[in-house]
């Protein structure tokens, strides 16, 4: 199959009239710690951007606090916390009661690395090992999922689980240098699918997304702008958000990066490449969609 414009357009979740919030999915985001309200925030707010009807954020209080400030629009859920302000292990008990109610889950945005939410996420993928439902591992989940896999050695994902590295964080999960990976994205994306059974999402200039399907995909959408902090986090918002509405891992995410580059370039347009930041990502989503409606 050709993973073309044309194929992107097919895929979009369609908005029947008869439909209400709960028709297009709730995700469940954790994320954040006292320094990174901002990654907990974009990767909220990208989810209900590209259609989802709820986004409910897990965080420490600090960042559900900021988050309120910013935008009435997400579900506010607060977890037990660490004296340095980031999510404790023993927030499972609460999530685990509960985290069937949820459509997809990302974690990993800005929540720190220490022993405490290696331990976080350890537990959640065991939680979610006998559960159906996808999961999305950004940033630091990633930098603490390389390390959980290096100590076991066999660590089991969710099936519909989708990875999001940069090169560094893709180096970090196959345990590698990145000047090794940028020698050769194209086989270490593959060969990151095969050793966690997942979606991988190689954010470079031209982003690759393959599965452990063999189906693979370069996207030609973005541009500079990309190169900000945040915009991964917005893009680990619209993955989930498609995620929730129902679309693969592989073609959620195929969506999402070819949506995401493309509000950049929108977003450049009017304010350079220089100066659009993460939260103009956000402004220009729906201008993106309409490209493809």
């Amino acid at each position: 199959m050709d993973f073309d414009e044309h194929y992107v357009k097919t895929i979009l979740p369609q908005r029947p009239q008869d439909s209400h919030k709960g028709t297009f999915g709730h995700v469940l985001n954790i994320s954040g710690c006292g320094n990174y309200s901002g990654a907990a925030y974009f990767s909220s707010i990208a989810p209900l951007k590209v259609g989802c009807g709820r986004s409910t954020l897990a965080s420490v209080t600090n960042v559900l606090s900021a988050v309120s400030a910013l935008s009435p629009d997400v579900i506010l859920l607060p977890l037990q916390e660490t004296r340095e302000n980031a999510i404790s292990s023993r927030a499972l008990k609460k999530l685990e009661k509960i985290i069937k109610n949820y459509d997809a889950i990302s974690v990993g945005c800005g929540i720190s690395l220490n022993n405490d939410t290696g331990k976080f996420l350890k537990k959640l993928i065991l939680i979610l090992a006998d559960l159906q439902i996808p999961l999305v591992v950004d940033a630091d989940g990633l930098s603490l999922l390389g390390e959980l896999k290096r100590r076991l050695k066999k660590i089991d994902l969710p099936e519909h689980t989708v990875l999001t590295p940069h090169p560094a964080e893709l180096a970090r999960l196959m345990g590698m240098t990145v000047d090794t990976v940028l020698l050769q994205p194209e086989f270490w994306v593959r060969k990151c699918c095969e050793k966690y059974d997942c979606t991988t999402v190689l954010k470079l200039h031209k982003t690759l997304v393959a599965d452990n399907k063999g189906n693979f995909y370069i996207n030609n959408t973005g541009n500079t702008a990309l190169s900000h902090g945040g915009s991964g986090d917005v893009l680990c918002g619209m993955i989930t958000g498609f995620l929730a509405q129902g679309l693969s891992p592989f073609a959620a995410s195929i969506l999402a990066v070819y949506l995401h580059g493309l509000s950049a370039e929108l977003a450049s347009k009017d304010l350079t490449e220089y100066s659009t930041l993460a939260s103009d990502l956000l402004k220009y989503i729906p201008e993106a969609i309409k490209t493809i409606l």
